[in-house]
């Protein structure tokens, strides 16, 4: 059985004090504007400086405002920045905030902001996502600690101003200021009651919902908050989101009507519920990448040879076609096609050989490495519990086992917070997982892969040439040379394979077609304050 660290379950049993209840179930009044939504995990937190997943995206994002926020279809538009400017070289942005309040009443101002950004980056945060950041002036540094907060290229001008100083140009920051990293928490909550400041009776936000109760493995409950600055315009009273671990337990719940809606459902039964629940199926691709990654500190993980062995011996067409079933499509990079201003991807260069071929070279890549009938390859490949995973991960353990006599796998099912609390803190040898994009633009993707993105860089991998050449892409102001700097440098990784991309993700809901406001977009981010439901047939 995989073994956990106890810093691990201290990030569960931290996360549990959070929680206003333990589970249960709960009798909802359904007569307002009551929407139950289905929500893949249960988050370990919703403060936007210690939460990772999309699952606690899906609520925060609900909670909290940014200076940019999406549209119905995904795109970054204006939230708290009521308008903002440039400079030539693209590195001093200035933005004006439009009068808002926290849900308590207090002025949202530049100062939260700055706020923010500084506790984010403050190494004493332990934030997971702070290398998302790094693009603000000093913010690599503050985060390492040889910076003092004051250092951060972030300061508010007055009250409704603020600016930002990057590092180097960067044409995503408009998408990246979406994402829940760089969203304001209220500093006069968070500097009176500390790390308490998220609990349902302290929390104050700025979004168009605001926490009431979360119970745990239960639901996470949230109501409409009047003071939202585009309240007016937000048609759902209130919303339980629901930990649904199981997909299929999920898909008969929607059809029994006690879901409104549910972030997945198993991809085999895609043609049953398309004549059992006509209009509520939505597929639909999206910038997201199934890949698995290697520990490569740990022997035998460290060569190359083995991780490229592994890489290519595994029959991804037969995994999306046989048991996905929903359109993934198999993936020979790290970046997914769709990716704005990223034209000509890398690819890995086995990508074209057959599977026999590939598993050939797979054996004698291996027995290059020193393994054999006297010399046994045996590891763990951990999966999460979650959509459709259970179902790969047999097939994934016989690829691999096929390769020789002497390759001898375990596969273990693992919970999906623990599994990335796992990747992060190096707990595994080879293990799943996903990255579905923040910002539509490929450093995105690639800056997982830097040595200095530290926690989210779950195979700590570190080749110099890879990071200069990252590091090259952020400054080129010319867009096809970035692009170019981009490629290489992913083909490096590649060819290196810390990571083994698998396929490309689609988004898959069910959406009762009472629900109005879903629009199916490449990021896969639905915010509730664009949904309404109809439910007059029940009246």
């Amino acid at each position: 059985m995989k073994y956990f660290s106890r810093l691990t379950l201290g990030l569960i049993a931290a996360s549990a004090l959070v929680l206003s209840g333990c589970g249960g179930g709960k009798e909802v009044d359904d007569a307002g504007l009551t929407l139950h939504r289905g929500n893949a995990a249960e988050p370990l937190s919703l403060d936007p400086h210690l939460s990772s997943g999309t699952w606690e995206n899906n609520i925060i994002g609900d909670m909290f405002i940014g200076l940019f926020t999406e549209n119905a279809a995904g795109e970054p538009v204006p939230g708290m920045a009521k308008s903002w400017s440039a400079s030539e070289d693209g590195k001093t942005w200035v933005f004006t905030l439009r009068d808002a309040n926290w849900s308590d009443g207090v002025p949202v101002t530049a100062n939260d902001f700055v706020f923010s950004l500084r506790r984010i980056l403050n190494p004493d945060t332990l934030a997971q996502y702070a290398s998302l950041l790094f693009a603000i002036k000093n913010a690599e540094a503050v985060n390492n600690g040889t910076m003092a907060l004051e250092e951060l290229g972030v300061r508010a001008i007055d009250d409704l101003t603020l600016e930002i100083l990057l590092e180097y140009p960067a044409p995503y920051l408009p998408g990246l200021l979406t994402h829940y990293t760089s969203m304001p928490v209220p500093a006069h909550v968070v500097t009176e009651k500390g790390s308490e400041w998220i609990r349902p009776e302290n929390v104050q936000v700025n979004g168009p919902f605001k926490l009431t109760e979360w119970r745990t493995n239960d639901f996470v409950h949230s109501v409409k908050n009047p003071q939202f600055f585009d309240a007016e315009n937000v048609c759902l009273n209130e919303i339980f989101y629901y930990p649904t671990v199981d997909n299929n337990s999920a898909e008969r719940q929607v059809r029994e009507g006690r879901l409104d809606l549910n972030t997945d459902f198993p991809g085999q039964k895609l043609e049953f519920l398309n004549k059992q629940l006509p209009g509520f199926v939505r597929v639909h691709p999206y910038l997201g990448t199934t890949y698995f990654s290697f520990y490569t500190r740990k022997k035998p993980f460290d060569d190359k040879r083995v991780r490229n062995a592994l890489g290519m011996a595994l029959d991804r067409d037969f995994m999306t076609a046989e048991i996905l079933k929903s359109g993934q499509i198999p993936a020979y990079s790290l970046v997914p096609p769709g990716v704005a201003n990223y034209p000509k991807g890398a690819s890995v260069k086995w990508a074209n050989l057959s599977l026999d071929g590939r598993r050939e070279q797979a054996r004698a890549l291996l027995m290059e490495a020193g393994f054999g009938p006297d010399n046994p390859l045996n590891f763990e490949y951990v999966y999460r519990n979650t959509r459709d995973n259970p179902r790969v991960a047999p097939a994934v353990q016989a690829d691999w086992n096929d390769i020789a006599p002497w390759v001898n796998v375990t596969i273990t099912g693992t919970e999906t917070q623990i599994l990335y609390a796992n990747l992060r803190s190096g707990e595994f040898e080879v293990s799943d997982g996903a990255w579905i994009a923040d910002y539509n633009d490929a450093q995105n993707f690639l800056y997982l892969l830097e040595t200095r993105t530290g926690q989210m860089n779950y195979a700590k991998y570190s080749n110099p040439e890879y990071d200069d050449l990252v590091d090259r892409s952020n400054k080129e102001l010319d867009v096809e040379k970035r692009a170019a700097l981009m490629q290489k440098a992913e083909q490096i990784m590649l060819d290196d394979m810390p990571v083994i991309p698998m396929w490309y993700e689609v988004n898959r809901a069910l959406v009762d077609p009472r629900v109005s406001g879903w629009a199916d977009n490449i990021v896969d981010i639905h915010r509730s304050r664009y949904l309404c439901i109809d439910r007059s047939e029940q009246n």
